[in-house]
């Protein structure tokens, strides 16, 4: 039995494929939770919109949730995700310092020490729900009918898109070219080598854009190319002799 597995708690003698099951159990029904919760807060808007004939002015705004949400999956994961917070030595910042290293540091740096720990894969209702109690009430009282409301009901919708992504990218075995694209993309992020690039967990987009993509060399490694069939011209003129004989 490997090393790696008797530190992630599987117990010697035990097929690695059962372990692999009970976790993507454990991590689906966290899904379950926070897709519940999360989709039906988006629902109860578009049935208010609808009812009310915004229904246009909703989709539009829910739809710009998406970009945002992806800036929010990209830069968290780079900025907050991968960074280890010291408790600081000033009054004024100890505690929530504190707080970030109590709660932030082990929260994803787990998933990597152990990339198949259900309890580590998918994101609870606790982790995301203190903003959307926050945001939420702010949306409706400060903007207009189903603008930042919808925004914000789009960018938790893509959130739960985001987290079932990362839940089929380490349990499942699609072999349509986006899923093979991403379990490459991201099980190359778990890599010693590929920590430190590679953030988006849904796309490869804004790595393009913010430049954290893999090095050239890597991406052929990973995702291959196919080489061009070059006709092989030497034959051609003994075909021809042959023909003229």
């Amino acid at each position: 039995m490997k090393s790696k597995q008797l530190e992630s708690g599987l117990q010697p003698n035990r097929p690695y494929r059962l372990y692999k099951r009970e976790q993507e159990r454990i991590s689906r029904r966290n899904l379950y939770r926070t897709t519940t919760l999360y989709t039906s807060y988006s629902i109860t808007l578009f049935l208010l919109a609808f009812r009310l004939n915004h229904s246009y002015r909703a989709l539009i705004f829910f739809l710009c949730g998406i970009p945002l949400w992806m800036f929010v999956e990209y830069f968290s994961h780079r900025y907050i995700l991968h960074r280890h917070f010291k408790v600081s030595k000033k009054w004024y910042k100890r505690f929530l310092t504190r707080l970030a290293n109590k709660y932030l540091d082990p929260l994803h740096f787990g998933h990597h020490e152990r990339p198949f720990d259900g309890n580590h894969m998918s994101g609870e209702v606790r982790d995301m729900l203190p903003l959307l109690l926050v945001f939420g009430p702010l949306s409706l009282l400060l903007f207009q009918s189903f603008t930042a409301s919808m925004v914000l009901a789009g960018a938790f919708q893509s959130y739960i898109a985001e987290e079932w992504i990362h839940h089929a990218t380490h349990y499942y075995n699609f072999h349509d070219p986006y899923f093979r694209y991403m379990k490459k993309h991201h099980f190359y992020h778990h890599t010693a080598h590929g920590m430190t690039r590679g953030f988006g967990t849904s796309s490869g987009i804004l790595d393009v854009i913010f430049r954290t993509r893999y090095p050239e060399n890597v991406r052929r490694r990973l995702y291959g190319r196919k080489k061009a069939q070059i006709p092989n011209h030497s034959e051609q003129p003994i075909q021809q002799s042959k023909l003229q004989a």
